[in-house]
């Protein structure tokens, strides 16, 4: 008879054989299930990981603006874990994960552990390993990337199986990523407080440190903050505490191993946890201002557009900041004037480039955030070396031809205009190089009855002037004075344009490819011949043309070779300097964005003196040489008779089969004649129907001297070398206005008609 045995003596190596079974099964499929897991490569995850500020860098790969273009997260550059201190990375381990480096993603202790709590508290403790909280970082960002390129997908809702997704995500990461690797990308990406999100801008938000400066205290007050973001500060204080129990626990534990024969205290001492009680109740309720670089932040609004983009542009870091610093010195010195900003743009000649670019004076102005390079502003007197240009390529002029400056009155659709000089002086006689060199009105407004408002404006058009989109009739001749609006950019590159022989290109804001495309033009357009360009540089470049004006010693004056052209607008709210060296044009504006005038502030007083010292800067160790004279533009001897100025060498253009003569004399007749002025020949005077007849007058004016004589109708109407003078309204019918010398022998005419009031509708 066999002896009976108990079921569980056979049964127990089944039951295991199966169990064992089970779990190799369990393991085999848990592997398939991480090895074909979809998991994003480490350096994936760093270059989408896109910081809420996008970065501006110059051409050599310097941060000059930083521009924060997400305003839901504050989140800065990707830290390496190497640049995160020890101290942190020990704190974030102890509060989140103590196992980190002996678990392979899920951490069956702390589970266990979380449940037997759990069971014994009423609020629910997570045990989620680092990994598994980096896999729910990534597992949203994937679903935020679907919903983004699908958004009527739907999307799992049941937690369990997101959880279940996360701990597969986790095991994936530990096979394919180094544990360094998993903790340097956690601490990119966690959450802190707030908007915080990352190691870097929490520490500088919240601690205004870098992360390589976090100490023991530091670091368990942020990795209290990974938990619980919302937690008051006793919380923090207490928690951050017990994390550094626990270091210190650890720390101690390490010791005893490494010397048991000495005595080691446990714990961490009171002082510890009140220093980080008082750490924790100054933690601000508003995150730090993030230290930024602002060194062109005008022209970072203007290129960057989205989150995490670092854009290399042509711009120098050095020049850029020389140049806002000379701006700011030289406003402050103006500040008693009334003035308080300014711009400043350089331009490579050759390539285009954009080497600086400060927007507006910053602290200076009441209204930093305007970008002034692209602000609309009255030219003033800086078109005049188009205008003069223009003149010489259609062969109305050339730099040795005689203009009047004398008084000028010029009959519009809207009235009377009357072009006066800077200083309300007039010189009479002078040559186109004396007139453009000192700037002079008149004859500006005479050359461009030569040349035509019309072709003026399309010429500017032309040289890249695209704002100047009114009519010709609009402008008027007010055009030669700079009565249209243009930027510093635009102008900027038309001055370009003049020192590149007449060629016009765009600008670059991006750094060429390579040194040898560098000098490479982009494809423009010949707006003014290279022979006009030439003179007009030669002109501009010439301290005795601008003597009337602006002195032999002026902030025009240069070390080295460079051309330039003042401007101021109409009171005093724009002032210029604009020029070019043989490598570099410079455009400096100054004023007040609010539009409101400066006080005693001239083209040599405001700009001059700050493109000066951006001019020198840029040649400071290279000099800058005069342009070669282009074919068909050759010096002669130039002699006035009379000598309305000194005898000289000119530059002229002509024709390849005809060139200039070596010498030439030129008749200077009748050019100060005395003439009348206002009213203007053939004009129409309406009397106002509201005002007695009686009580309005006419002003009369002429350009004469003491021996000149208005009459009006045969009878004198003021003592002889009276020049301007206000008479009753003569009556209704055409009159004469006439001018003579004492003898009687006229010298000037004018006709005019006075309006009766009969049949003129009278004002409502």
């Amino acid at each position: 008879m066999r002896a009976w045995k108990p079921a569980w003596k056979w049964t127990l190596p089944r039951v295991t054989l199966v169990v064992m079974g089970l779990w190799w099964l369990a393991s085999i499929l848990l592997l398939l299930s991480v090895l074909t897991c979809s998991v994003p490569g480490f350096e994936q995850v760093r270059a989408s990981t896109k910081g809420s500020e996008a970065e501006l860098l110059d051409r050599h790969g310097e941060v000059i603006s930083r521009l924060r273009l997400d305003h839901q997260r504050r989140l800065l550059n990707w830290v390496p874990l190497n640049q995160v201190s020890a101290a942190m990375q020990r704190a974030i381990l102890m509060a989140e994960d103590k196992r980190f480096y002996q678990h392979p993603g899920l951490d069956p202790l702390a589970t266990l552990s979380a449940l037997v709590d759990n069971l014994q508290r009423s609020r629910a403790r997570g045990a989620s390993t680092i990994s598994m909280q980096l896999a729910k970082l990534l597992q949203q960002d994937a679903q935020a990337q679907r919903q983004h390129d699908q958004p009527q997908a739907r999307q799992p809702q049941h937690p369990w199986l997101l959880k279940l997704e996360q701990a597969r995500l986790a095991l994936a990461l530990e096979w394919y990523w180094s544990k360094a690797q998993i903790l340097e990308a956690y601490l990119n990406r966690v959450g802190f407080r707030g908007e915080l999100v990352g190691i870097d801008a929490a520490a500088r938000g919240l601690l205004a440190k870098g992360p390589d400066g976090l100490g023991e205290l530091d670091g368990a007050i942020l990795a209290a903050l990974v938990r619980a973001p919302g937690a008051s500060r006793s919380q923090i204080a207490r928690r951050a505490c017990n994390t550094l129990q626990a270091m210190q626990a650890q720390a101690n534990t390490k010791q005893i191993s490494a010397q048991p024969t000495h005595s080691v205290s446990l714990g961490v001492n009171s002082t510890a946890c009140e220093a980080v009680e008082m750490r924790a109740s100054i933690l601000p309720d508003r995150a730090y201002a993030m230290p930024g670089v602002e060194d062109a932040p005008h022209l970072a609004r203007r290129l960057l557009q989205q989150p995490g983009q670092r854009l290399q542009v042509s711009l120098d870091a050095s020049l850029q900041r020389f140049a806002l610093q000379t701006l700011r010195t030289h406003l402050a010195a103006l500040s008693k004037q009334n003035v308080e900003d300014g711009t400043v743009l350089v331009l490579d000649n050759a390539s285009g480039e954009v080497l600086a670019y400060v927007g507006s004076s910053g602290d200076l102005s009441g209204a930093r955030e305007v970008d002034g390079v692209m602000a609309l502003r009255q030219p003033g007197s800086t078109l005049k070396p188009f205008l003069y240009a223009a003149a010489f390529d259609q062969g109305w002029l050339n730099a040795s031809s005689v203009l009047d400056d004398s008084p000028l009155a010029l009959t519009t659709p809207s009235g009377l205009y009357i072009p006066q000089n800077y200083d309300r002086h007039f010189l009479g006689a002078v040559s186109v190089r004396h007139a453009l060199g000192s700037s002079l009105n008149v004859p500006a407004v005479r050359t461009l009855t030569l040349v035509g408002v019309e072709r003026f404006l399309q010429l500017l058009r032309d040289a890249g002037l695209e704002s100047l989109q009114q009519s010709a009739e609009h402008y008027g001749f007010g055009l030669a004075l700079g009565s249209g609006e243009t930027t510093l950019l635009q102008l900027s590159n038309a001055y370009r344009m003049l020192a590149n022989n007449g060629e016009w290109r765009p600008v670059r804001f991006q750094v060429t490819a390579d040194a040898a495309t560098a000098a490479e033009p982009v494809p423009g357009k010949q707006v003014l011949s290279a022979g006009a360009s030439f003179i007009i540089s030669d002109i501009l470049a010439d301290s005795t043309a601008r003597i009337t004006t602006f002195g032999l010693s002026s902030p025009l004056s240069t070390q080295g070779w460079a051309a330039v052209k003042t401007g101021t607008s109409k009171a005093m709210r724009d002032n210029w300097a604009i020029g070019y060296s043989q490598r570099y044009t410079v455009g400096v504006w100054v004023g007040n964005f609010s539009g409101a005038p400066m006080w005693d502030v001239s083209g040599i007083t405001g700009a001059a003196p700050i493109w000066r010292d951006v001019i020198e800067y840029l040649h400071r160790n290279q000099s800058s040489h005069a342009p070669v004279a282009p074919p068909g533009v050759t010096r002669q001897q130039l002699r006035y008779h009379p000598a309305i100025e000194a005898s000289r060498q000119e530059w002229v253009m002509h024709q390849p089969d005809q060139p200039a003569a070596a010498s030439v004399v030129i008749e200077v007749v009748g050019s100060s004649a005395a003439r009348l002025i206002a009213p203007p020949d053939s004009a129409i005077i309406a009397p106002d129907p509201d005002i007695p007849q009686a009580r309005q007058s006419v002003l009369l004016q002429s350009s004469g001297h003491e021996h000149s004589c208005m009459r009006l109708d045969g009878k004198p109407v003021a003592t002889c070398g009276t020049q301007q003078v206000l008479v009753p309204l003569p009556l209704p019918g055409k009159h004469v206005l006439s001018l003579t010398d004492k003898q009687g022998q006229g010298l000037d005419q004018h006709h005019f008609e006075v309006r009766g009031l009969q049949g003129l509708a009278k004002k409502p």
